[in-house]
């Protein structure tokens, strides 16, 4: 399937926190940070996720990976970030886009550091879902939205 747009499917003006997943490739941290988000999240907080190179299909070890935690990713598609969605979130959060990731002036930005499950399989992508779990939980907590 062809990468796509990232759009405010989700926004509906109630004021929830929206954050907004930043990769290359849209295809594994993002999109795993995007379910455990929207998973934890419970509808009290929008998440989205872009990339600035988005690839054909999501990971498959991070499909899998999540899978084993009950979240499916399986459906998500790739897609660029829109300069719209960056100025729409109140938190950006980048992961390995570098200089390719766009700044928008008075908004919030986290910098996750987290290895590529590019080419990696399950056994080594289980270890950066639970960190993004993790760090997803953290943000969340900051946001002041309570977890399910």
């Amino acid at each position: 399937m062809p990468a796509t747009e990232a759009s405010d499917e989700g926004e509906d003006g109630t004021g929830r926190p929206t954050v907004l997943f930043l990769c290359v490739h849209n295809a594994g941290r993002s999109q795993m940070a995007m379910g455990w988000f929207s998973h934890l999240a419970g509808g009290r907080a929008i998440a989205w996720s872009g990339g600035s190179e988005p690839a054909q299909d999501v990971n498959p070890a991070a499909v899998l990976a999540m899978a084993e935690v009950g979240i499916d990713i399986a459906h998500e598609v790739p897609k660029r970030w829109s300069d719209d969605i960056v100025r729409s979130a109140d938190v950006v959060v980048t992961m390995g886009c570098g200089d390719t990731c766009p700044y928008v002036p008075g908004t919030r930005y986290e910098d996750w550091e987290l290895p590529d499950p590019a080419g990696q399989d399950v056994g080594a992508v289980r270890p950066i879902r639970d960190e993004i779990e993790q760090r997803v939980r953290r943000l969340l907590e900051s946001l002041g939205v309570p977890t399910g």
